[in-house]
């Protein structure tokens, strides 16, 4: 039962960040506060586009999206490119917050591929859904859900990605078991996320802002990805490691469905 409300407790408090972090992005925020929910080194220190290039995304990628679209972005890392995502496939986003990975990777599958994004977030689901109307897209979606329960059909996906968001999960097992139960046999995810060396202090682990600021919730590295294998994931790649923050670092992460 503690198990249950403690987890309770943790998801509201983020879910209230990130509910400031797209009301502010909507009121383009004072640069200073910027729309930053994890932490300095994250995308979206500032509304700037050379602050998202620096953690890996293309200008090109950023070309045409609206401000609060990139003010409200979040991640650690650039996914849908390292996932190498093509024309006709469908790809999913765990945690799609203001939509920013879901239109690039809208942009790379085309007319004859779909992005979906998931956000437990009501704000933060409006907000892209504004924007994709902003944009005139047709092959995005959000869909109002929690990553540890996805509102998606079995073996309907061909790409998992999410950016920064797997860490704020109290169940990381779960989400992955989801993550592969939606992919299609062959499928792929890719993610870019937050671990730590080792076990991070009990005090940390316990105060709410830390989970929101994507410090708390970070896993040892072994941990987390033995947590994917888990799943049943295999040909498991650690793609890149950087320092984001003394006590964690952001990595990218590719791993397979079997195809049997």
């Amino acid at each position: 039962m503690r198990l249950n409300t403690e987890s309770e407790r943790i998801k509201r408090h983020v879910k209230e960040r990130y509910t400031e972090v797209a009301r502010r992005s909507e009121r383009e925020a004072d640069p200073s506060y910027g729309s930053c929910a994890c932490g300095p080194s994250s995308c979206c220190e500032t509304t700037e586009n050379s602050n998202a290039m620096s953690i890996g995304y293309a200008e090109k990628d950023l070309s045409g999206l609206p401000d609060p679209v990139v003010s409200a972005c979040a991640g650690c890392g650039n996914p849908t490119a390292l996932a190498e995502v093509r024309e006709g496939e469908v790809v999913l986003d765990l945690g799609s917050g203001g939509g920013i990975d879901v239109f690039i990777a809208a942009k790379k599958v085309g007319q004859t591929g779909r992005a979906i994004g998931v956000d437990m977030t009501e704000e933060m689901i409006e907000l892209a859904r504004r924007n994709a109307a902003k944009m005139g897209l047709t092959n995005v979606e959000f869909r109002l859900g929690e990553i540890e329960d996805l509102p998606v059909d079995d073996a309907s996906v061909d790409v998992v990605i999410s950016n920064c968001v797997i860490n704020l999960s109290p169940d990381k097992d779960k989400v992955f078991r989801e993550a592969f139960r939606v992919l299609r046999p062959g499928g792929r995810m890719m993610v870019s996320d937050i671990v730590s060396d080792g076990e991070l202090p009990q005090e940390i682990r316990d105060d709410p802002d830390a989970w929101a600021e994507c410090i708390a919730g970070a896993l040892d590295e072994r941990v987390y990805l033995g947590k994917i294998e888990g799943a049943g994931f295999r040909d498991i790649r650690l793609r890149s490691k950087r320092q984001f923050m003394d006590l964690v670092n952001s990595v990218d992460v590719e791993a397979h469905k079997p195809r049997d």
